[in-house]
């Protein structure tokens, strides 16, 4: 491994000496996307065959159902004994890479989620592939940059591309991918950052073109054209797939954090979702997998082909059966999705939101039509119905239509994918500011939002403009002692401690101007009588955006730093905080101005 990484290096010295930045930087994106459209290839074909193979399991009817419990246990197996007992998932771990820790992740994230997602999904796990893709993308773009010597903001393009190669691979869908990564991940972008992106988007989507089989691929044919007199149908389903989106989002959270804090062993946790997994796709069976198959089926028409395992819906009219049977789905998809992931399965919510979008559309067409007085295609509306939560769960309504509109191989749809998508968006952002997998995370400022200063700060750590070069003195010593700490230093502020070493208060020398000069005081002064708080104090492990508010709220410039015993570390100063805003402001320039 060191050997290729050297002549990797060696070669990218080479090409760094021939051609410009930008022109490297196209170099890499390349490869970026050739190395992560392989990776989607391969989860999704492993995923694929692996379920081919469990269809022609012919050992009982019902033998499938054992297989989501065996994926769960393998999965928390190669976890907790292989892959470091733990690691971070989805796109949430990406973003915070991006944040806060300058865009690096380590190389273990290049295949772990390949490994752990294609157990999981593939032996029929209710989640989807697009999340593990997106990191394994993301890990493969970092690590790329890294060993090519890019800097912060490169790297941060890089993990977008590799993402946008991922998405791209995974659908086909080339203009998906590069939108995906913009709206996504990349919460401030250039026009410059296009041409990677797409670069890399195209070679990902090629290798899935190139490799995957037809079968793989997720895609449609439009059996109907879009009819202008539907759209205030749309606009109903726009509203719906609003809040199923929130419906979606609420279950799906308390159903994962419900599993999280059950204190059982792993294992029989696994075995437990397992259980609560087959019971439901005894009842439900388009639940196991990703789901995708029986999407097909009604996007193109075909829903009589879509049963259920028991007797119970056949007892009523085939129409009202159906209707039930797909509300049902819409309903539970969340939970399923959650009791996989929350056992110790790996996968994302992308295409479960898509499922659930789907069979949405279907219920909500198939309703209208069994009144007799309407007749809409059924087909269309489960295509809008994926874009609008899709777009609702995912905070991505850009992404959400661009990708229906691809993977139908044609805009026909476009007007009322547009409609669905920002009506749901709309509906789901009124309640939320952020999407159900960022919340916590964009809360505590540990990921970048789309407002721009306050990005910067949480880019900044409290470790990067501490001043750690302060004495601080005891209270029981004298004011001659404080003197000659104030001769041996330049400060103008001082940190006292008490006998046990933890931080007592502070002395600013413009306060005590008079007894400096004063030497017959200073063997009669106790440094404890100069002493005075501080405005506020900081922590080691805080945040910049709450440094800030306290720096604004108490009008000071220094500002001392404490460790969880209590102890004086240094000192934060406002004037370098904002020389180090500045400093991240004025790089944030185009790569052709930098080139």
């Amino acid at each position: 491994m060191n050997q290729v990484k050297r002549l990797y290096q060696m070669i990218a010295l080479y090409l760094r000496t021939k051609v410009s930045r930008v022109q490297y930087i196209m170099v890499i994106a390349t490869l970026t996307g050739l190395l992560s459209g392989l990776a989607a290839v391969l989860l999704k074909t492993f995923v694929h065959y692996l379920q081919q193979w469990i269809k022609e399991t012919h050992v009982s009817r019902f033998a499938y159902l054992l297989f989501p419990a065996i994926g769960l246990l393998i999965t928390v197996l190669l976890v907790r004994h292989f892959l470091g007992k733990q690691f971070e998932r989805g796109i949430a771990m990406v973003l915070r890479a991006i944040a806060r820790r300058s865009s690096f992740i380590p190389l273990s994230h290049t295949y772990q989620h390949v490994i752990t997602s294609s157990i999981t999904v593939g032996l029929g796990g209710s989640a989807g592939l697009e999340a593990p893709i997106v990191a394994t993308g993301s890990a493969i773009g970092s690590n790329t940059a890294r060993i090519s010597d890019l800097n912060y903001r490169e790297r941060t393009l890089l993990i977008a591309c590799g993402a946008a190669a991922g998405i791209a691979a995974v659908f086909n869908a080339p203009m998906a991918g590069v939108i995906f990564a913009i709206e996504v991940l990349l919460t401030e972008t250039v026009v410059s950052y296009f041409i990677p992106l797409i670069i890399s988007s195209v070679i990902g989507a090629l290798c899935s073109k190139i490799i995957l089989a037809e079968g793989a691929l997720f895609n449609f044919v439009l059996q109907q054209h879009f009819d202008y007199r539907n759209v205030p149908a749309y606009i109903v389903l726009g509203a719906l797939a609003g809040f199923i989106s929130l419906y979606y989002a609420r279950v799906f959270k308390n159903t994962e954090n419900r599993l999280h804090h059950w204190k059982i062993n792993a294992y029989a946790k696994a075995v437990i979702g397992g259980l609560f997994l087959m019971a439901i796709y005894f009842v439900f069976p388009p639940l196991f997998g990703e789901g995708y198959e029986s999407v097909k089926l009604l996007a193109n028409g075909t829903s009589e082909q879509v049963n259920d395992n028991t007797t119970l819906f056949s007892l009523l009219d085939e129409n009202i059966s159906l209707i039930i049977f797909a509300g049902l789905i819409v309903l539970l998809k969340p939970v399923a999705a959650a009791i996989t992931i929350g056992s110790g399965g790996n996968g994302g919510n992308f295409a479960p939101s898509l499922f659930a979008g789907s069979y949405l559309g279907f219920f909500f067409s198939k309703l209208l039509n069994s009144t007799g007085w309407f007749k809409i295609p059924e087909g269309n509306f489960s295509l809008a119905g994926m874009a609008g939560v899709l777009s609702g769960v995912m905070y991505c309504p850009l992404t959400a239509i661009f990708l229906i509109a691809e993977i139908t191989n044609g805009y026909e749809l476009f007007i009322p994918l547009m409609l669905v998508s920002s009506i749901s968006f709309f509906i789901v952002k009124s309640y939320e500011p952020f999407s159900m997998e960022t919340k916590k995370l964009a809360m505590e400022g540990q990921i970048f939002t789309h407002k721009k200063e306050k990005n910067i700060l949480t880019s900044i750590t409290l470790g990067e403009i501490l001043q750690d070069k302060y004495e601080s003195i005891g209270m029981d010593k004298k004011l001659r002692d404080l003197v000659e700490l104030v001769k041996r230093n330049e400060k103008n502020i001082y940190a006292i401690h008490d006998k046990k070493g933890r931080f007592a208060g502070i002395i600013e020398l413009n306060d005590i101007k008079q007894q400096l000069f004063r030497p017959e005081l200073y063997d009669k002064t106790l440094v404890h009588s100069l002493v005075k708080k501080p405005a506020a104090t900081l922590e080691e492990d805080q945040d910049m955006h709450t440094v800030m508010e306290k720096f604004d709220v108490t009008q000071s410039w220094y500002l001392p730093v404490l460790d969880k015993q209590k102890k004086f570390i240094g000192f934060i100063s406002k004037t370098k905080l904002f020389n180090k805003y500045r400093e991240i402001l004025s790089s944030q320039t185009d790569l052709y101005e930098e080139s």
